[in-house]
């Protein structure tokens, strides 16, 4: 596949990455979930620096991202335990004998 050029709008500047087809409705998705935070952060003062607010809105995206990661990792663990106990058990019970 080749990357195609996307326009996106991030706070009323236009932007243009290359993507693949298949992941286009997802990087605007993703445009538009920053154009929401940073649009967020920013509020009512239109003198803030671009910059800063990028940055912040970066760092609160990433700060979820990695909650998420942490979840995800806590719940393949236990995912793990709970079938590494059924494993036993089924192994328990085809090693009894009749």
């Amino acid at each position: 596949m080749s990357n195609e050029p996307v326009s996106v709008r991030i706070l009323d500047r236009e932007y243009t990455v290359g993507v693949n087809a298949d992941e286009r409705d997802s990087l605007a998705a993703a445009a538009r979930m920053l154009d929401a935070r940073m649009r967020e952060i920013r509020g009512s003062n239109r003198m803030a620096a671009l910059d800063r607010v990028a940055v912040l809105a970066a760092l609160n995206l990433a700060h979820e991202l990695q909650q998420l990661r942490d979840e995800q990792a806590l719940y393949n663990r236990e995912l793990a335990r709970t079938l590494d106990d059924l494993n036993r058990r089924l192994d328990g019970v085809i090693d009894t004998p009749r």
